[in-house]
């Protein structure tokens, strides 16, 4: 049984440990703060995280009874020594009690500071994605530029081709990269609001899959279908890409396409339409464009 001596050494112990655990917690942030280092970092967690674990072993072996105690259960009735007994029992308990308010003071410290340090690596995650995953770099008056930056002019692109573009000046952008199509004036039918979206012929969609994020490249111009290689989706372009084939469930999204007065192609806005998987899109489908207006009511078309 540990003596009243060995009780409060063993008090003083635990109070040390979960000091020097906050200490340490406390130091975590701090060196955090002022830019981190990796291996004072990890000296500092195993210090708070070591002296918690040691004070809390201390604890239950030196504060907490850790005997097994058998009574025979005799009369119900207390006599006056039984009951003076409990009465001293319960008066020195008391006393432990507050012995320990110390204690439990130094663990909730501890524990607090602890809790600080573990919320400024947050900080490393970074900044939330915002709305990023719901626009892409296209803008009203974009240039259609090729993989190489070279502007897209209305000539450029027989009937049949297909070319993967970007917004100017956002070549290479993994959300924007569009494939842009040219068929044969009068061979598709423009959905309800769409029908100046595709001046000559030209029809732009994301070449980002709807179904996982695949790049959506292949074109068969036998049946004017766009095919994604990495689950085999096939999207008809004369149905405005509607999936026709594969796990894809979604349309590949049409960005609005005009022909400037210098020849060149041009969007008339960002997708309206969310462009990749479902899986970042539960929001719905439907949205605002930063330029104005709504899914399939881009802004006017420049003059």
């Amino acid at each position: 049984m540990t003596g009243p001596n060995e009780t409060a050494r063993f008090g003083r112990w635990i109070g040390l440990c979960f000091l020097l655990s906050a200490s340490a917690s406390i130091g975590l942030t701090v060196i955090y703060a002022l830019g981190g280092q990796p291996q004072i970092e990890g000296a500092l967690i195993f210090a708070a995280l070591g002296g918690l674990a040691v004070g809390f072993v201390l604890w239950a072996k030196h504060l907490m009874p850790n005997r097994e105690f058998v009574e025979e259960r005799p009369s119900m009735q207390s006599t006056p020594v039984e009951r003076e007994a409990f009465a001293t029992d319960f008066f020195a308990s008391e006393r432990g009690i507050k012995r320990r308010t110390f204690l439990g003071r130094a663990l909730l410290a501890a524990l607090g500071a602890l809790g600080v340090a573990a919320i400024f690596p947050i900080r490393s995650l970074g900044p939330g994605p915002g709305k990023s995953l719901f626009r892409t770099a296209w803008r009203r008056g974009s240039r259609v530029v090729s993989s190489d930056g070279t502007a897209v002019a209305a000539t450029d692109l027989p009937v049949g081709g297909i070319l993967t573009v970007f917004p100017e000046g956002h070549v290479g952008e993994a959300d924007s990269q569009t494939v842009l199509l040219r068929l044969q004036p009068g061979t598709f039918s423009a959905l309800p609001g769409r029908e100046d979206w595709s001046p000559d012929g030209f029809l732009a969609f994301s070449k980002i899959c709807t179904h996982a994020g695949c790049p959506v490249g292949l074109f068969e111009q036998q049946t004017d279908r766009l095919f994604c290689p990495c689950h085999q989706s096939v999207f008809d372009v004369l149905e405005a890409a509607k999936p026709i084939s594969g796990p894809a469930t979604r349309p590949l999204p049409q960005l609005p396409l005009e022909i400037g007065s210098d020849g060149y192609l041009r969007s008339r806005s960002d997708f309206l339409e969310t462009v990749g998987p479902g899986f970042w899109n539960d929001g719905g489908n439907h949205r605002i464009s930063e330029e104005g207006g709504t899914q399939n009511q881009p802004p006017p078309a420049q003059p």
